[in-house]
């Protein structure tokens, strides 16, 4: 028995994706540019594995005091305290940062003093990350990303034409940038489960440029004198419903995490439902317009550049 909802879904699309392009274009300007604007001038909101610092988690007998907390961190030596409530049984998790070169002995304070503060409390773990450390997982983050992005061009580049790989690439970075900037103008924390969403998020851009590719390789090769334009556009229709199955399913999945994670899962869970809706937008709109701009290679022939409109040949 198949899911009612999917019968709506018509079995054959006819949007012209193509003429819709350089609207795209400004629209993937204009949110580019405010990315990097908004990444410049605030920045990312670090966590303690990019900033340096200490994590206490606490749970207390009763609803907790979170003003009360936050001052009893502050007088024990803690500066720019947060605390984020975790989970539904009166857990709450203290991020602070201590002066000095002996941030495991600043911790050591705060947890005696909150011990001493609030009678029956009870400290569910620990931990302390250095400046020097905090520098080297930033340094070591973003060195992943831009391994990843390499590999992925390489076998783009190896598994169908030059153009496809920069197409990926670009397409890829593109998310990458909505996603940062996304990150800093929400001003949600960045920390090394946010580096391993923006891997993920990178691994299921490149999954759908890959599927668009093989797609419009198969059609290139089945209608060979139809223009460019023409087989992008049968090649998108035809996997449309594929693709809004595909994307709906994977963003239902995540929501029930995202809604119901808590405020330990919600930075995870919520650049990856970002990455899903962006990733499956640039396959379109970023990838495929390089690959029109620059023509492709059929079997021995050159390649096939865009044409202005009334040119003649």
């Amino acid at each position: 028995m198949r899911w009612p909802l999917i019968r709506l879904l018509p079995r054959e699309f006819h949007i012209d994706f193509v003429r819709l392009a350089p609207f795209a274009a400004v629209l993937s300007a204009i949110a580019v540019l405010a990315s990097v604007g908004s990444f410049l001038t605030q920045g990312l909101n670090l966590g303690i594995d990019f900033r340096g610092g200490s994590l206490v988690e606490v749970q207390t007998a009763g609803p907790p005091p979170t003003a009360q907390l936050r001052s009893t961190v502050a007088a024990a030596g803690g500066h720019d305290v947060q605390a984020v409530s975790v989970g539904g049984q009166n857990g709450v998790m203290l991020n602070f940062r201590t002066e000095g070169t002996d941030v495991s002995g600043g911790a050591q304070k705060v947890k005696q003093a909150l011990i001493a503060r609030f009678p029956g409390i009870q400290i569910k773990r620990v931990e302390v990350v250095g400046p020097k450390v905090s520098g080297e997982l930033m340094q070591s983050g973003f060195m992943a990303l831009g391994i990843a992005l390499a590999l992925m061009l390489a076998y783009i580049w190896f598994r169908f034409q030059l153009q496809f790989g920069l197409g990926a690439v670009v397409a890829v970075l593109h998310d990458v940038l909505l996603t940062l900037g996304l990150l800093s103008f929400t001003h949600i924390e960045f920390s090394m489960t946010s580096i391993a969403a923006l891997l993920t998020v990178i691994g299921y851009s490149m999954n759908e440029k890959v599927i668009t590719f093989d797609r419009l390789r198969e059609n290139l090769r089945k209608y060979k004198t139809a223009p460019l334009r023409e087989v992008i556009n049968r090649s998108e229709n035809e996997r449309l419903s594929r693709t809004l199955i595909t994307g709906t399913t994977a963003i239902l999945a995540l929501a029930g995490a995202m809604f119901l994670g808590g405020p330990v899962l919600f930075p995870l869970v919520f650049t990856m439902v970002f990455g899903i809706v962006i990733g499956t937008y640039s396959s379109i709109y970023v990838a495929l317009p390089i690959i029109l701009l620059w023509g492709v290679k059929r079997h021995d022939e050159p390649a096939e550049p865009l044409r202005p409109v009334g040119a003649r040949r």
